[in-house]
């Protein structure tokens, strides 16, 4: 059985079953209307891509993408036209700084601009009937998250958040253990590299290992303490289940740190993301090195297993490997420690506020 969803479809499917609907899905510039096609799809094009983002993570997106086997890298989008156009000229694209004509042509957009920006750009692209996959965060508070889900789910668009880790964390099993840990510490640090500086550390880089703690645990935030400001922040957190987080992020350290502990009933699990390097005194077989896990490419290339899992949803129908529903939670959990934070600090504030850099 074959899907195809609603955009300006450069791909299509080939002979299947078919099921009628009142939705009108466009295949190959053809609008058929009442037809969904269920199932995977035979290519005989390849999804159109854009890339909404010139800066440094736009520039890995589309390295992805450009050399995918069933995509095709066709345009840009900045608002700075001349970023814009250098990395157009890179990768012998188009350049845009018109969001809605870079739409035109497009079955799928890669958000990658500073997170500020997600929510404006992913609704865009799906009220214009566009698959996207956007990088963390979904949104910057809970109300947006789920206006992006109910318009992904109304458009018959895959909506997919780049919560990238999640990944290794998932090919080395730790989601598949069945007692969740006990302790959970992580450290997540970085020099100023003057990039994301539109939202707190907290948006920035603790809302990985939110992700993370989320889905090893499989439980709710039941208390919060937090401490710190824009760019350095811990937080305290006790889960519905048990489990006692600790969590610390920098984009101020003087060297890089990013590394998460797991402590289990039967011992305790380290990943080093920067050294790529696990450590293990549980009773679990894992990896002791990323590039040791039977040549995943969860491990060796997450970026890249991230645009391959996005492509399969779009041309399956299936949901993607981190839903918009997953994207809303790590929004969820982040706005609850700013907002303890900002009650930490001795000043006044609207409640409604965030914390900004």
């Amino acid at each position: 059985m074959f899907e195809a969803f609603g955009g300006s479809g450069a791909f299509s499917a080939m002979l299947g079953v078919v099921y009628v609907c009142p939705a009108t899905t466009c295949i190959n510039g053809l609008f058929v209307i009442g037809l969904r096609l269920t199932g995977s799809i035979a290519l005989s094009t390849k999804l159109n891509i854009g890339i909404a983002g010139a800066g440094v993570f736009g520039g890995h997106h589309a390295s992805k993408y450009a050399a995918h086997d069933k995509a095709a890298l066709i345009s840009l989008f900045d608002i700075d036209q001349d970023r814009a156009d250098a990395l157009a000229q890179r990768f012998g694209v188009a350049a845009y700084r018109d969001y809605s004509k870079f739409l035109l042509d497009l079955d799928a957009v890669i958000i990658a601009a500073p997170a500020g920006c997600h929510f404006e750009l992913a609704h865009e692209a799906l009220e214009a009937g566009r698959h996207v996959f956007v990088e963390k965060p979904l949104a910057l508070c809970t109300d947006d998250a789920d206006k992006l889900i109910e318009l992904a789910n109304a458009k018959r668009c895959v909506l997919q958040v780049g919560h990238q880790e999640r990944y290794v964390f998932d090919a080395a099993g730790l989601f598949a253990r069945e007692q969740a840990p006990k302790k959970i510490h992580s450290v997540r640090r970085g020099s100023a590299t003057g990039r994301c500086e539109d939202v707190s550390v907290i948006f920035d880089l603790m809302i990985h290992d939110l992700d993370l703690v989320r889905h090893v645990t499989n439980a709710e935030v039941l208390n919060v303490a937090a401490f710190g400001g824009a760019n350095e922040a811990s937080a305290d957190l006790i889960l519905s289940n048990g489990t006692i987080v600790s969590l610390s992020a920098s984009r101020q350290a003087a060297s890089v740190e990013r590394r998460m502990t797991l402590e289990y009933d039967d011992g305790v699990i380290e990943f080093d993301f920067v050294n790529r390097v696990i450590s293990n005194s549980t009773l679990a077989l894992l990896p002791a090195r990323f590039d040791d896990a039977a040549g995943s490419r969860a491990f060796s290339d997450p970026l890249g297993y991230g645009a391959d899992q996005f492509i399969a949803a779009v041309l399956s129908g299936n949901d993607p490997i981190v839903t918009g529903l997953h994207g809303r939670i790590a929004v969820d959990w982040a706005q609850r420690i700013e907002k303890a934070l900002l009650n930490s600090l001795d000043i006044e504030h609207d409640p409604r506020e965030r914390l900004l850099a």
